[in-house]
């Protein structure tokens, strides 16, 4: 299905990644991916089978990184969210070290989703939401990793798209590079924590997203015109990498989902009806 609203033009797919993006993309017609695939970790998905055999799942992996590939432009970015558990901490590692057979590793973002500070004066201050575990070997994760992957590892980006004002305010006089301006580059830590919801069910119907405003700041980062943008997630779910895309104005988006009820729901929240 295909409709424009608001400045966006939506395309979202039912079916296979790696079928559609060979029977619908052109060479180098995608500016930017912003997507999170299956774990392969055991997740309870609506229709899929998230506990493929390892080899499997790596040589399908490569597949559709292939095909990410051919349809990526030359100064495009793909944006790669991969999650891990305490008991299969690699796969992260191994996805990023596939991937560099065809991508170079630009950079390497950590979505920290809960963390607590500790302030100048001693208080301790927590922020964020995370799910606890029961373990006596085993720390509770709170983040994820975001590769950046190009194809030459070259492509500009906007450091200050997301940047932050200083803390200490003497930097700006005492660094050249500020030109003057409170505001730094924000790094590669990126704290963005859920939203918080009543109903899983009713809310976040899906058990493994990642919050809109991840995809945002990925977007953003590019630099790039968001109007003149195509953007693709080839693991849509319910939907948050096109809610992103609408939200900043991307031109045109585009994303493919083999589970209909995920899809449905991504529908709605971009208003394509199908």
């Amino acid at each position: 299905m295909e409709l424009p609203l608001g400045t966006t033009t939506f395309l979202l797919h039912e079916g296979d990644c790696v079928a559609g993006m060979r029977g619908d993309l052109k060479e180098g017609e995608v500016d930017v991916v912003v997507t999170s695939p299956p774990y392969n970790l055991g997740v309870d998905y609506s229709g899929y089978d998230d506990g493929q055999e390892r080899d499997e799942y790596l040589e399908w992996s490569r597949e559709w990184a292939a095909e990410v590939k051919r349809v990526l432009a030359d100064e495009g970015s793909l944006f790669l969210n991969v999650g891990a558990s305490p008991k299969n901490p690699l796969l992260p590692h191994q996805l990023a070290l596939l991937f560099s057979e065809f991508f170079v590793l630009q950079n390497t973002f950590h979505w920290v989703k809960s963390i607590t500070v500790e302030r100048r004066d001693g208080e301790q201050v927590s922020a964020g939401h995370f799910k606890p575990i029961n373990s006596k070997r085993f720390v509770t994760d709170l983040h994820e990793p975001v590769f950046h992957f190009t194809k030459k590892g070259d492509v500009p980006l906007d450091r200050l798209a997301l940047g932050v004002p200083y803390q200490d305010k003497s930097n700006i006089g005492r660094w050249e590079h500020t030109e003057g301006k409170d505001l730094r580059c924000r790094g590669n830590t990126w704290f963005i924590p859920y939203q918080t919801i009543q109903s899983r069910a009713g809310e976040r119907p899906h058990p493994a997203t990642f919050p809109v405003q991840l995809a945002e700041w990925c977007v953003r980062l590019t630099g790039r015109d968001a109007a003149k943008l195509t953007m693709m997630d080839p693991f849509l779910g319910i939907g948050h990498a096109a809610v992103a895309a609408e939200n900043l104005g991307v031109g045109r988006f585009m994303g493919y989902e083999i589970d209909a009820g995920y899809l449905a729901v991504a529908c709605e929240k971009v208003g394509v009806r199908g």
